[in-house]
């Protein structure tokens, strides 16, 4: 049982790992194809923020936010594979911060083409994110095995 289910969270965080380790190696100066995708979307974001809760968020470089997502990444995954809580509360925090900005299916019409891949795209990462909640909340339910010692009967004669 122990075995299998490090292979299914090897499996699980192969997601995380490989999306991590791309990243890395098309980082460059600029934070790469990454970062310029992200751009936009964050800059669409940082509007709705703005017109929701009158809160203005303070200008951060892109290539900083991308730096952040592969050590999230990378350092979760890793602990993640091998049991850690710590790993799922970081690959939450990237889940939580990344989903609703790269995947905007809220600004567009539900009869747009757009809207059909960003929907389906933010549905597999709340998938995810259940995943990561159901580990920890097992990982925080499981019964501790505590060595027990025996008690000592004692005779009667």
């Amino acid at each position: 049982m122990a075995f299998t289910s490090f292979v299914g969270r090897v499996l699980f965080v192969s997601l995380f790992a490989l999306s991590a380790y791309q990243e890395f190696n098309d980082f460059g100066v600029d934070g790469g194809p990454a970062a310029r995708a992200l751009q936009p979307k964050f800059d669409v974001f940082s509007k709705h923020v703005i017109t929701y809760t009158g809160f203005k968020l303070p200008p951060v470089e892109m290539k900083h936010i991308i730096a952040g997502a592969i050590a999230l990444k990378g350092i979760g995954s890793l602990l993640f594979a091998y049991g850690s809580s710590l790993g799922a509360y970081l690959l939450l925090v990237h889940q939580a911060a990344a989903t609703p900005i790269l995947y905007d299916f809220y600004n567009y019409d539900a009869d747009r083409k757009e809207f059909s891949l960003l929907f389906l795209k933010f549905t597999q990462n709340l998938a995810l994110f259940g995943a990561l909640l159901y580990f920890i909340g097992m990982k925080n339910s499981a019964p501790r095995r505590h060595s027990k010692k025996k008690a000592h009967k004692s005779k009667t004669n």
